[in-house]
């Protein structure tokens, strides 16, 4: 999981140590065009209120190849792959929420600056993001901004998806809801494919999905929701999750017991998260201890940065949360116990194209057991499947390390 940009502001106090922001650019990128008014809606050939539809688009960034390239070596990530440069707008389309009624979300949609008119299409699945100004639409000095640079450098489209919730989506994150992870994901390809039309563009069928930490599952759920036909155009063409928690009960039960870093943190996010979506505690009393349940839920309203509620937390779940809330996380029943199965199993099933598994053994956020999980169901279904261990590297490093051996495997898939 990933909680972008609280190293920097924490490393000193010893906080966070969560992904790596890159040296500040200008909110709108190097070189990019005035942002356009929402009232500049692009005129595509859907009907204005079909899911997917382009209810705005604004452009964020414009570089050259050499930008790109300077852009990405400040995130860390490895420059030899870029070829291109690349134009990036951000897209608010329309889709539906947990119950299925209308609204929209935003995504980032970048674009290679080349003559090619049939381009592949990388659907790139962040990591946890708890402040809604962190995500790639919106922010430029995000590492998922950075990721869909490379990809789009490589010559492809990019569409990655804000989620529901983030960016310039209403309302709050359903962190970790299958549904609504597979519905903003799929609406997003769609927008994009809506928007590169206008740009001159046709998007290859074949999906090339990846994603970090929480977009690790949600790579392998939009993949087989794909290859189920959710969408009569597309169909996955290659996956490679990166680090992703795999096995989401056995995850939220070593955050009880505080055996993974951020422990209190990412199990608040979980808590309050599902109970919105679920009811988890019938007060807040019953989840957390004296003071902080008369805190925590309005910290995790999409609006607090990721600093600002590692602040106002304890460092362990045990002073955290109540004996009983944290006994009920570690032996999960009824619905709970069903909710999170769902998120067990994202990987019991046989794609039809390859899956490349990326982690490292490093990983204190989320252990290196989780992918080996992913693995053996994948195995277990006789699928084309293959595990790297990227090294010892922390939960961060671990994407940046990644994205070079992702394009190489969505090179392969051509």
């Amino acid at each position: 999981m990933n909680i972008s940009r609280l190293r920097r502001s924490t490393v000193k106090s010893g906080v966070l140590t969560l992904v790596c922001a890159v040296a500040a650019l200008a909110a709108t990128g190097c070189g990019a065009p005035q942002s356009s008014s929402p009232s500049a809606a692009l005129a595509d050939q859907q009907q204005p209120s079909a899911r997917g539809a382009v209810v705005s688009s604004t452009p964020v960034v414009d570089l050259n190849a050499k930008e790109v390239a300077d852009r990405l070596a400040k995130t860390g990530i490895d420059t030899a792959q870029i070829r291109y440069g690349v134009r990036a707008h951000r897209i608010v389309y329309r889709t539906v929420d947990i119950t299925g009624r209308p609204t929209t979300a935003s995504e980032l949609v970048a674009m290679p600056r080349n003559d090619e008119r049939d381009l592949q299409v990388v659907s790139w699945l962040h990591g946890t993001e708890v402040y809604r100004g962190e995500v790639a639409s919106v922010n430029d000095e995000s590492t998922d901004r950075a990721t869909a640079l490379l990809f789009a450098s490589t010559g492809r489209a990019v569409s990655a998806p804000d989620y529901l919730g983030l960016g310039k989506g209403p309302g709050f994150h359903p962190y970790g809801n299958p549904e609504a992870t597979v519905s903003a994901s799929v609406d997003a390809l769609r927008a994009a494919r809506a928007f590169a039309r206008r740009d001159g563009h046709d998007l290859d069928q074949r999906v090339l999905i990846s994603g970090f930490s929480q977009g690790g599952p949600a790579t392998m759920m939009v993949g087989r929701a794909l290859q189920q036909n959710i969408d009569p155009y597309f169909r996955p063409g290659a996956l490679a999750p990166i680090a992703g928690p795999f096995n989401l009960s056995r995850f939220e039960a070593a955050a009880a017991d505080d055996k993974v870093a951020r422990s209190s943190l990412y199990l608040a996010y979980f808590a309050t998260a599902w109970h919105r979506m679920y009811g988890l505690y019938d007060t807040p009393g019953q989840a957390f201890r004296a003071p902080y349940d008369k805190t925590v839920e309005s910290l995790f309203d999409g609006d607090h940065e990721a600093s600002e509620i590692a602040a106002a937390l304890p460092t362990t779940s045990k002073e955290l949360f109540t004996e009983e809330f944290l006994q009920k996380v570690r032996t999960p029943t009824g619905e709970l116990r069903q909710k999170l199965k769902a998120l067990d199993t994202t990987c019991d099933w046989r794609p039809e194209v390859a899956v490349h598994l990326f982690h490292a053994r490093g990983d204190k956020d989320v252990a290196f057991a989780n992918s080996l999980h992913c693995q053996r169901q994948l195995t277990a279904n006789n699928s084309d499947q293959q595990l790297t261990d990227i090294g010892d590297f922390d939960h961060s490093t671990t994407v940046l390390k990644a994205l070079p051996q992702v394009v190489r495997q969505f090179d392969a898939a051509r």
